[in-house]
């Protein structure tokens, strides 16, 4: 982590399971920081002008990882923002690269217990489109955890905490 922060790593970008609370934590900890925010998930939603569930059912998860990879393209050549990424950014290789080397990447670590819980209560997830959310969840964490553990240079535990805390443990770490 200090690596990262010493050589002046223009962003905080964060990284984790969906219902991880990278959205509302990325909010909270920008508005703290006085830092622009922006979200993969909304920014590829604006450049196709339809949702996330419409583009996975037209284009398939890989036509899908294509336009979230060009997001992330433009999003990290941005400097000094808040970014966070969907939890699937972290599948491509040079997604990983870049995330890695544009920003201090925080690793939002949930368990899927509290996955489940928190995104039954929101938006259409594709993912987990006909099938049991937890046991997906779980697959899902086996292939994921090993990649985001592998970039990212903060790990913080949000199971059964408020936004801000997160947020303040957060800008405590990086200051």
């Amino acid at each position: 982590m200090l690596g990262v922060l010493m050589r002046g790593a223009p962003n905080i970008i964060l990284i984790g399971p969906m219902g991880s609370g990278k959205t509302a934590v990325g909010r909270s900890l920008a508005r703290h920081l006085g830092k622009p925010f922006y979200d993969s998930d909304t920014e590829i939603v604006r450049r196709t002008g339809v949702d996330i569930p419409y583009i996975f059912e037209k284009e398939g998860e890989s036509g899908f990882r294509e336009r979230e990879r060009e997001a992330l393209e433009a999003l990290v050549a941005l400097s000094g923002i808040v970014l966070a990424t969907g939890g699937g950014a972290i599948l491509l290789p040079g997604n990983r690269h870049l995330i890695a080397e544009r920003g201090c990447v925080v690793y939002l670590e949930t368990s899927v217990e509290q996955q489940a819980e928190r995104v039954q209560q929101g938006r259409s997830r594709p993912l987990l489109s006909n099938v049991d959310p937890a046991s997906r969840l779980k697959e899902l964490m086996e292939v994921r955890d090993p990649l985001y553990r592998s970039i990212a240079d903060i790990t913080v535990r949000t199971d059964g905490r408020r936004v801000k805390a997160v947020a303040e443990d957060i800008e405590r770490t990086i200051r």
